[in-house]
């Protein structure tokens, strides 16, 4: 017998063993797996039908996405006056610094005022 029949020969039972052995793992493996996963948690707006858990979920979802823009906006203002501080440091010079803390918390309390207001409105 020729090497390269007996290597194709060898590379189809593996082959096959591998597929056999995929089949049953995913038999197996599901039941296996979803045997101890949580239970959903329903949003915080409405529930019962299939359109309003998902308006539910969207509107938990905007609100996240609030929070989100909140945190990116504090750390946005944090490095900004972090940077003028350094430089304010460096030449002696303050007023840039007092000038971006205070735009800079303004503007942090906008948009977390803005996000606040947006909760109502998503959910009439």
């Amino acid at each position: 017998m020729k090497f390269t029949t007996v290597m194709k020969r060898t590379s189809h039972v593996f082959t096959s063993a591998c597929q056999r052995l995929v089949v049953l793992a995913s038999a197996v493996v599901p039941g296996v797996a979803l045997a101890e996963l949580p239970t959903l948690e329903e949003p915080t707006q409405g529930s019962g039908g299939i359109r309003t858990t998902a308006q539910g979920y969207m509107y938990d979802g905007f609100i996240l996405a609030g929070l989100l823009l909140s945190t990116a906006a504090f750390i946005w203002v944090g490095i900004g006056c972090l940077a003028s501080f350094n430089e304010g440091r460096q030449r002696g010079e303050w007023t840039k610094f007092g000038v971006t803390a205070f735009v800079g918390v303004v503007l942090i309390l906008v948009v977390i005022w803005l996000a606040t207001e947006a909760g109502p409105i998503l959910s009439q």
